[in-house]
């Protein structure tokens, strides 16, 4: 494996945080424990397991164990406490093994899309030999580590390592972590995430929730020389309080092909160190973590564990519907003085289900929260186009490199602040240069059938992978636009106001699952969950102060994303600047729903 630890300009995440100043995009927003919660270093971690004969540490693909085990034992070593280490990999079926048992789940040859697997973690495992894994009697302590250590049912407690996802990616650019049960790091990064995505982590998150109600230690992993944990009552305490309150992800950002300079320029502490920023996951919760903070020291877990234990605080009445899954999407994409993202496409529901095995397809809005005067947004086609012309360009474009005139073919329509577009999965789009897209969204995010991306490379000097044969399987060409100019622009609706307030609904699709609105304030308004979640981005103002109906107070600032969960019941937003505020909200359509189902 590399040398290098991470592949990746941005920061790590830092030992301690202050408080963010009011209108300043805080980069590490953090959930407040009470005093005392969160530890530091090897040398209070490894003097609670030495209380115990017997510890089991189990965790996610990516942890860097050898550095976690190395660290623990130079503690011992100085105590001069004889610890037996056990590698659980040691039971794995040999890596050919698992390369045929995953194999149906990755796509074939296609670079990008697989199908969720259907596998658990013990099918990577040979259970004769995880049972032969058994205590040294002559250790004074036995430690049995690594994804999938709780299967041997060892009667100890447990410690569990977690890696953010952000951090995971930038350690598998380094080569600097493998696949479970993979021998190396493959040579292709994202073949890696491929497999990570449809396979591992499907089954990693399994067993995570099988184990999170019994974890008595939780630890982040992505500081390995000085690795922050806390108890694990703690965490499940932290994650209640955070269901009947507010929650806001820790956002990530990454530079693309077409990625612009609107996030460098007005958001503060990010990494210099990048041509350009395109995305901000400011709220994909595969991918996001939580950030815990006491008395300034933080530790970030997994979003998921939030939905494992308290999915029904968090959704309300769209549990019964979407389970530990998380049903809406934040985030950001930036172009300005960048370029225009690919024409494209997402799956249609039953390709989707069929196709990759997930739940619920890609249906999105573009909500603009700025942009320049030549900003446009692609989207729907010409009225009376030929798909199989239309087909048969972008194929000899692929194989030439010829220009495709898309204006001849895809329809395009000025972009202004708060417009909101509607994309719909079958929808031909793709925003222009020159905008700041809020993207709202279903979850899934990966789903993107380009069909011509502008002749350009990646950052890494390679072709984007095009999509024409799926993108044409999925196309719906009856959007043409006059239906476009109809249907697929949100015409806003005041359905409610007072003397400094107003609710604005912003229609969306027929087809999408969550509707839109947007409070318009000078001081204060109220708000009722009425058992819905509510995900909420402050467009316009400078910051606002969220009071719940338990008292508990958090500021957010322009351009921040947030979670009111349905259990919060109640709360206020409070207008902290001087000019009107502007708060656009998500949340589930229970109705909709119902009626796509029936």
């Amino acid at each position: 494996m590399s040398e290098q630890k991470r592949k990746t300009t941005q920061f790590l995440v830092p030992d301690s945080v202050m408080a963010s100043d009011k209108g300043r995009y805080d980069i590490y927003p953090c959930f407040k424990l009470d005093a005392g919660q969160i530890h530091i270093g090897y040398e209070q971690l490894a003097s609670y397991m030495l209380k115990h004969k017997t510890i089991v540490i189990d965790g996610y693909v990516g942890v860097f164990w050898d550095d976690l085990c190395s660290g623990l034992n130079s503690y011992f070593k100085k105590k001069g406490i004889h610890v037996r280490f056990h590698d659980v990999a040691s039971a794995l079926k040999e890596s050919s093994q698992i390369d045929a048992l995953i194999e149906p789940f990755l796509g074939g040859n296609d670079p990008i899309f697989g199908t969720r697997t259907s596998l658990d973690i013990l099918d990577f495992f040979n259970k004769q030999d995880l049972e032969a894994i058994v205590p040294d009697p002559e250790a004074q302590l036995n430690i049995i580590y690594g994804p999938g250590a709780a299967l041997c049912q060892w009667n100890a407690p447990l410690v569990y390592v977690d890696i953010p996802k952000n951090e995971l990616q930038f350690r598998m650019r380094a080569k600097a972590i493998a696949n479970l049960g993979a021998e190396k790091p493959l040579d292709n990064p994202k073949e890696m995430y491929k497999r990570f995505y449809f396979v591992d982590w499907i089954v990693l998150n399994k067993h995570k929730q099988q184990l999170a109600n019994h974890i008595d230690v939780f630890v982040d992993d992505q500081k390995p020389q000085q690795p922050m944990w806390t108890k694990g009552e703690a965490m499940r305490t932290a994650l209640k309080e955070m269901s009947q309150n507010f929650f806001r992800v820790r956002p990530w950002f990454e530079p693309g092909a077409w990625g612009g300079t609107w996030m460098k320029d007005q958001i503060p502490g990010l990494s210099q160190d990048v041509p350009n920023y395109a995305w901000s996951f400011e709220l994909i919760t595969p991918e996001n973590g939580l950030l815990l903070e006491d008395d300034g020291k933080i530790l970030e877990l997994s979003f998921d564990f939030l939905m494992f234990q308290e999915y029904e605080n968090v959704l309300g009445e769209a549990a019964k519907y979407f389970g530990y899954e998380f049903p809406i999407r934040f985030d950001y994409l930036d172009t300005f003085d960048g370029g225009n993202l690919s024409i494209q496409v997402h799956p249609q529901q039953d390709y989707f289900v069929k196709e990759f095995g997930e739940n619920f397809t890609q249906d999105e809005c573009y909500y603009i929260l700025d942009a320049k005067e030549d900003a446009k947004v692609y989207l729907g086609f010409k009225e009376r186009i030929e798909p199989a012309k239309f087909k048969n360009e972008l194929e000899t474009s692929q194989k030439r490199g010829n220009v495709v005139e898309i204006a001849n073919y895809v329809h395009s329509m000025k972009a202004e602040k708060h417009d909101l577009f509607l994309i719909p999965n079958g929808t031909i789009h793709g925003s222009g240069k020159n905008n700041m897209v809020l993207e709202i969204s279903a979850t899934p995010y990966i789903f993107t059938f380009k069909l011509y991306d502008w002749l350009r490379v990646d950052l890494d000097g390679k072709p984007r992978p095009i999509n024409i044969e799926r993108g044409f399987d999925n196309l719906d060409f009856t959007r043409t636009e006059s239906v476009i100019e109809r249907e697929f622009i949100s015409k806003p609706q005041i359905i409610n106001q007072g003397k400094n307030w107003k609710i604005i609904h912003l229609p969306t699709h027929k087809e999408h699952f969550y509707e839109v609105y947007r409070y318009e304030f000078e001081d204060t308004m109220e708000i009722n969950t009425n058992n819905q979640c509510h995900v909420l981005s402050v467009v316009e103002g400078t910051s606002v102060m969220l009071v719940t109906s338990k008292g508990i107070k958090q500021r957010f600032n322009y351009a921040e994303t947030f979670v009111v969960p349905a259990a919060c019941d109640s709360y206020s937003l409070i207008n902290e600047g001087e000019l009107p505020c502007k708060v656009v909200k998500a949340f589930v359509d229970i109705g909709k729903i119902q009626f796509q189902r029936n």
